[in-house]
């Protein structure tokens, strides 16, 4: 490709879950893709202009992952498998689709698992679909693609 090809930026409505190696489809919305590096400051005498920075642990954002309710409670149980005890990490995936549903960017996630899980809010007065969240910790992001 050369420098004078315009190229089209990717679409964000079409995507997909991998957790451990099952594509889940479906999600109203993924978020938390986030990767910070702490920031080590360091003061040396007889330079007092301004501490040298170093860069210190990197911290990862919790993905948030929302979907329309259905009867599936598969991600729901996961969590449930947390409260009572038995911790199951999965490793996981979010895959970025282009419209023809190639993969054109994904970001994998280890050792994760489910610290949050939240209903979807109710009211007479809304016609939206029930929306259930789950909230995933874990230790490590990677863009890939």
């Amino acid at each position: 490709m050369s420098t004078g090809d315009i190229q089209d930026p990717f679409v964000n409505f079409n995507f997909k879950v991998e957790l451990d190696g099952i594509i889940r489809v479906g999600f109203h919305e993924v978020s938390g893709l986030d990767a910070t590096v702490d920031v080590v400051e360091h003061r040396e005498g007889g330079w007092n202009i301004t501490p040298y920075k170093f860069p210190g642990q990197a911290k990862y954002a919790n993905i948030v992952l929302k979907w329309g309710m259905t009867i599936d409670t598969e991600l729901y149980e996961w969590h449930q498998q947390i409260v009572e005890g038995d911790i199951l990490r999965r490793n996981g995936a979010v895959l970025l689709l282009d419209r023809r549903g190639v993969v054109t960017s994904r970001w994998n996630f280890v050792r994760a698992w489910p610290t949050k899980y939240t209903a979807p809010a109710l009211t007479a007065e809304a016609d939206d679909i029930a929306i259930e969240t789950l909230e995933l910790v874990h230790e490590g992001l990677v863009r890939v693609q």
